[in-house]
């Protein structure tokens, strides 16, 4: 089992920068998919980005701007935002699973969130 805290949100105003990390306790970090979602209110969540090895997938809605990446020495992820938008503002979700996808479900543990604001 692995339990997951993100941190770095805050409020940044467009065209700003955040990098967002979540750090994980539990062994076996670098066996997980680690991923990265985000849920504006009144919306469902949404992915956002995912990591396996050197394997990357993003949404196409910040393809281009976002960056995942992870290191396994310090059982942590991040997600490099650049280019922020207002329509980027959510609280931003870390989560781990066994499956390189895009779908909530494949997805077993979840952080509690950190909230990013971008302001226009």
């Amino acid at each position: 089992q692995v339990q997951l805290g993100e941190s770095g949100g805050g409020l940044v105003q467009a065209g700003g920068s955040l990098r967002l990390s979540c750090a994980a306790s539990g062994r076996s970090f670098s066996s997980y998919v680690m991923a990265w979602f985000r849920q504006a209110p009144g919306k469902e969540r949404e992915f956002v980005a995912t990591i396996r090895w050197s394997s990357r997938s993003y949404a196409d809605s910040v393809k281009g701007r976002f960056t995942i990446s992870r290191d396994n020495a310090k059982n942590t992820v991040y997600l490099q935002m650049n280019g922020l938008k207002p329509e980027d503002t959510a609280v931003y979700y870390c989560a781990a699973g066994w499956r390189f996808s895009s779908t909530l479900e494949a997805y077993d543990y979840w952080g509690q969130g950190t909230q990013v604001t971008v302001s226009s």
